[in-house]
């Protein structure tokens, strides 16, 4: 049975508390109320503006209270519906009007005179509108144009530091996040804010209302002196309007306070404290200028003196570091840091080396350049996925930087520190590739496409669209990188799996088959035998994806079969099915190149039995013969638009593919255990000593 749900108090169905409170305010503009509620909902109004100004100090960034424009809509509806209130009762009950609150900031607080209190009322109208009503609504403006505009900036940035590796795929959704509701925020920031000033609007049109409405009241349907009827109306009318705009003042500043604190990363109370008081020397100013000022005669010497000791004060006790909210790093002498930056620890990160690297020249710097255009570091991005996707290696971040020593057009692709792919770009042309098929020139600078080695023509813009219908394969800049990326992460994917990679993948294959990686360490294999396994597949173009079935491999096979060679070559076999997926087409074929039984049986022959494993030893010539046959069929196959892809038996596999790959560095070498049952074989060549031989 399942649990039943917990239910709550009536306290904490807070929608249901806000769906009442909501109706209450639509009738109290409605329905008269009595005084003593009157008085209770004056002090709600009270209550509400202070607690929303004290959150708004101790925020720490705007965001935090992304629920601020529909409290200030919600409190001003609120506010003006206990005003409408209080102008009813003012107006039917007039001397004998029982409101406490109102009748206390009438006749108290402004002294009973109200005269002062329309001055008072006046210049509190003038502050909030024309001083924080109309700069909170300007700035909020101002905030939201410039926050929607920084949005694709920041999401393109954010973007960028995935690529880099500096923040994880979560941390990058969070950001996101964060991004959108500031802009959400500052979005609805810029049409609340136009609430604050109906506020003050309606506010002083009630107040003249009040006092117009009275003494109309007063006089023609009451029968008071019109003196009577100004002390009584125009008092209730201005203690009431004192009453609505002081809450009402206090939401104005909570709003200017909220929307220029855009670069705050504490709350308002600890940045004043830090900020303002970060330069003692500022203190001392200012306590010599209120001296000075305390010498001069006419001024109010004793305060001006007590002021001035307590900055003085304040100024000794910042200048030795005891400043709230500094942390310990900061108070450390300067000497120390300095000396500690000399140290041989500061060096250690320059001893790292990235895995995989791209520098760029300076000209080609707007690729990866967000503001300028550049999409590079989303296609690397996207690069890393598909990488993890076909080969099922999580691959390292991509570090992407410049380097003044390149070329201004050139780039260069390194691993551990070693540079193994380079090419130079033209900025604002393509590179259009024929397949082959295309028999009319077209006019550009001629090159070398850098990931193939394929003929290549530099072009214009005005000459892409008539080059992709001649049939060239025409691609930007931009590809171009991405694509020898691409293929350079492919052929050294062995080079950068390390043992700590290895170890990652096991750590998250143990979540779920806990067992297979249990029977692995058992069977006596380590970290490092693994990663011998996965590396010799990886170099041969082999996902590693299927995790689980190459550790049960490993954990059947090696507590009786040490060799790693002899080893990969049953993992193999056991991604047989994988392994013709990946070479056959459609229609289940794979176009192979076999082995005459006279090359088998010479390499066979060749095979020799050392300390280190098992090695090539073929007499010279018949060896160069073999690689002049592996060379020509090679050829005639990449003619065909096909990869070369050789069958051996299984015993000669994993040698002939060390000799292939001097001539075809991208070649695949299967060996018939690896053809399962329902993939048909084509032979479209044979390799012998004889060139003269006919392929099949």
């Amino acid at each position: 049975m399942a649990d039943p749900v917990p239910t709550r108090v009536w306290w904490q169905r807070t929608d249901v508390l806000l769906a009442i409170g909501v109706i209450v305010i639509v009738l109290m503009l409605i329905i008269p109320i009595p005084a003593m509620l009157l008085d209770f909902f004056l002090a709600v109004s009270f209550a509400l503006a202070l607690i929303t100004l004290i959150t708004v100090l101790y925020m720490k960034k705007a965001s935090d209270l992304s629920v601020f424009p529909s409290l200030l809509l919600i409190s001003t509806v609120f506010r003006l519906a206990v005003n409408v209130s209080s102008t009813r009762l003012i107006l039917l009950q007039g001397p004998t009007f029982k409101g406490k609150i109102i009748r206390a900031f009438g006749e108290f607080v402004v002294g009973g005179n109200y005269v002062v209190g329309i001055i008072i009322f006046l210049i509190l109208i003038a502050v909030q509108f024309i001083v924080i009503t109309k700069g909170a609504t300007r700035v909020s403006e101002v905030a939201a144009r410039f926050t929607l505009d920084a949005m694709p900036g920041k999401q393109m940035a954010i973007d960028a530091d995935v690529s880099a590796g500096l923040i994880t795929e979560e941390e990058a959704i969070h950001k996101r996040t964060e991004i959108q509701r500031e802009a959400d925020f500052y979005g609805a920031m810029d049409g609340a804010s136009k609430f604050v000033q109906g506020d003050v609007k309606v506010g002083l049109l009630i107040t003249a209302i009040n006092i117009v409405g009275g003494l109309v009241i007063g006089m023609a349907m009451r029968g008071e002196s019109i003196q009577s009827a100004a002390q009584t109306y125009i008092t209730l009318a201005v203690g009431d309007g004192l009453v609505a705009q002081i809450p009402s003042l206090m939401m104005s500043t909570a709003t200017g306070i909220i929307v220029t604190r855009a670069a705050s990363h504490d709350d308002l109370g600890t940045e004043l404290t830090t900020q303002l008081l970060r330069q003692p020397r500022t203190l001392f100013i200012g306590a010599g200028f209120l001296l000075f000022l305390a010498v001069l005669p006419g001024f109010a010497k004793i305060p001006l003196v007590v002021l001035a000791s307590i900055l003085a004060a304040m100024g000794i006790y910042f200048r030795r570091g005891a400043q709230l909210g500094v942390t310990p790093e900061e108070l450390k002498p300067r000497k120390e840091k300095e000396e500690a930056a000399r140290g041989p620890e500061s060096v250690v990160g320059l001893l790292q080396i990235d895995p995989i690297a791209l520098e760029i020249g300076y000209n080609l710097i707007p690729l990866v350049d967000p503001d300028q255009g550049g999409d590079l570091l989303e296609r690397v991005t996207m690069i890393r996925r598909q990488s993890a996707i076909e080969l099922g290696l999580i691959f390292p971040p991509i570090r992407i930087r410049d380097n003044m020593k390149l070329a201004p057009n050139a780039y260069s692709i390194k691993i551990k520190g070693v540079e193994v792919g380079k090419g130079d770009i033209k900025m604002g042309k393509y590179l259009a590739m024929n397949p082959g098929t295309v028999e009319e020139k077209i006019e550009g600078e001629e090159t070398v496409e850098p990931a193939f080695g394929l003929p290549a023509i530099w072009i214009d813009e005005e000459n892409r669209q008539r080059a992709e219908r001649l049939g060239y394969t025409v691609v930007d800049a931009p590809s171009v990188i991405a694509t020898h990326l691409t293929e350079v992460i492919k052929s050294y994917a062995s080079e950068v799996l390390g043992r700590q990679d290895v170890q990652t993948l096991v750590n998250s294959l143990s979540t779920d088959y806990s067992t297979v990686v249990k029977e692995v360490k058992d069977a006596g294999a380590t970290i490092g035998d693994v990663q011998k396994v996965l590396k010799g597949l990886l170099r041969e173009g082999v996902s590693i994806r299927d995790l689980v079935t190459i550790m049960e491999t490993i954990a059947d096979y090696f507590p009786t079969m040490k060799d790693h060679d002899e080893l990969i070559e049953l993992v193999r076999q056991a991604l047989s099915r994988q392994i013709c997926q990946q070479f056959s087409d459609d229609e289940k074929k794979i176009p192979v190149i076999t082995l005459s039984k006279e090359v088998e049986e010479e390499i066979k022959n060749s095979i020799i039995d050392t300390e280190r494993g098992k090695r090539f030893a073929m007499e010279p010539g018949s060896q160069k013969k073999l690689l002049e046959s592996i060379t020509e069929q090679g050829a005639k196959i990449r003619q065909k638009g096909m990869k070369p892809v050789f069958l051996t038996s299984p015993e000669v596999r994993s040698l002939f593919r060390s000799i292939v790959s001097n001539v075809i560095p991208n070649a695949a070498v299967l060996s018939s255990f690896e053809i399962v049952p329902d993939i048909r074989l084509e032979a479209v060549g044979t390799i012998a000593f004889s060139l003269s031989e006919e392929s099949v």
